[in-house]
This record gives C-alpha cells, sequence and structure tokens, in this order.
C-alpha cells in the first residue's frame, strides 16, 4: 500500500506555495489504486493537473480513475488524440482526458474545446503545456521515478480539494 508522509514545499505551476503530500507508490498497482480512490471523491467541474517525465505513471493514474468512475475497458492514452472524451454510460461522471504534450501554443488550448467543460471532471497530462496557472483551482498531482523504478507522487493541494485530501 501507498505510504504517505506530509511535508511543505512548492511545485513551479504558476501556484503560490501551499502545502504538500508527498505519497510514495512502490508498483504500478500503486498508482492504478491511488487513481482508483481518486474517484470516489471527484465531481463535476475538478481538474486534476498531471505532470510527470515521460513513464512516470500519468496515463496509469488518469486509467485507475476512469476505472473507479464504471469505465469498463482500458482508457487509450489521449496522446493522439488530445482530447479523450467519457460521458454516462460509459463512466458515472463525464470526464475529459486530456495530453497536452503535443500542444506548442498556449493559443492553441482554446480549438480543444476544454474551456467548457464544467459538468465534467478534466484529467490533464502535461498541463505545463498550458501555460503556468492555467488552472488555478486544479489539484496538482506531480509524479517522478525514484532510483529503485518506484515512484513518488507530490500534490499540491487547492482550497477546493483540502476537504478531499489527502485520500483514504
Amino acid at each position: 500500500r501507498a505510504g504517505l508522509r506530509s511535508g511543505s514545499g512548492h511545485v513551479d505551476y504558476g501556484q503560490a506555495p501551499t502545502p504538500m503530500t508527498v505519497i510514495r507508490l512502490a508498483t504500478p498497482a500503486d498508482t492504478h489504486a491511488l487513481g482508483l480512490r481518486l474517484a470516489s471523491v471527484v465531481k463535476p467541474g475538478d481538474v486534476i493537473a498531471l505532470t510527470g517525465g515521460l513513464g512516470s505513471g500519468k496515463t496509469s493514474l488518469a486509467r485507475g480513475l476512469l476505472q473507479g468512475l464504471g469505465l469498463q475497458e482500458e482508457a487509450p492514452s489521449p496522446s493522439f488524440a488530445i482530447v479523450q472524451p467519457y460521458d454516462r454510460p460509459e463512466t458515472r461522471i463525464p470526464v475529459l482526458h486530456v495530453d497536452l504534450y503535443r500542444i506548442d501554443d498556449r493559443a492553441e488550448m482554446e480549438e480543444l474545446g476544454i474551456d467548457d467543460a464544467a459538468d465534467a471532471v478534466l484529467v490533464v497530462e502535461w498541463p505545463e503545456r498550458a501555460g503556468g496557472n492555467y488552472w488555478p483551482d486544479a489539484l496538482l498531482l506531480s509524479l517522478s521515478i525514484d532510483n529503485d523504478g518506484g515512484r513518488s507522487l507530490t500534490a499540491q493541494v487547492p482550497t477546493a480539494w483540502k476537504a478531499r485530501w489527502p485520500l483514504q
């Protein structure tokens, strides 16, 4: 099971420094399980921003979230499509899974149509491509690969998420 420890610090995503939570994810199954737990607390209008290098577990976490919201099949990575939508009855609430890796200019964001997603959960991989502070109320989850191959997740928790974090 993932270990939890609290600390403080800052992830440079254009937000003011806030208390951090660091979660150790020893295996890919732990990363997926965190996504499952996250599904129990998300609501329409939430934004979850996932940062980290290639292979750090962003899509695995998103797949766990989508499974926890009822998706039966494995979710494809949205790298090619950029925006992969899920709606009822596929998931209990609508979700837009977005991968901004191929976005080079913030102006391209308008073309994606994700600004009008108030009735959906927005899961964004590579949010830094949108420019700092594009989603100021997002739950920012930063994944890194540890020396032993496990992952560390650092959560920057905005006010809108404080009553729901840390996950149980």
